[in-house]
């Protein structure tokens, strides 16, 4: 029931995110849905073997590598998901940082 309940405040958090970023599409809920669940399995096995590869980075940047990883997420998701549109890198950046934002702030609220 706990994974079905953040999986909906993630779908809901994609739209509130994709409505304030200019240059972000989504379709509609059952996007959305897609959205969450391809980026939820991408940052479950992909993230980590590409946090470990590009460590070093990662410690020269203070971390801030991590941010870009996430971009790269975000990007892929779009390439998968039918329904889900990004324009650009930076877009992909921004929305990355407010759906963390979004996220965070629906956690908070919904424990």
């Amino acid at each position: 029931m706990k994974i079905l309940i953040h999986l909906v405040l993630s779908t809901i958090a994609v739209l509130i995110s994709a409505y304030l970023i200019p240059g972000v599409v989504v379709s509609g809920f059952t996007a959305a849905l897609l959205v969450a669940i391809v980026l939820g399995v991408l940052n479950a096995f992909l993230r980590p073997i590409l946090i470990v590869l590009t460590l070093p980075v990662t410690v020269l940047t203070f971390g801030l590598f991590a941010l870009v990883i996430n971009t790269l997420m975000i990007m892929l998701a779009s390439a998968i998901v039918p329904g889900f549109a990004v324009a650009s890198f930076g877009t992909a950046f921004l929305f990355g940082i407010v759906l963390s934002l979004v996220s965070a702030f629906m956690k908070m609220i919904g424990e």
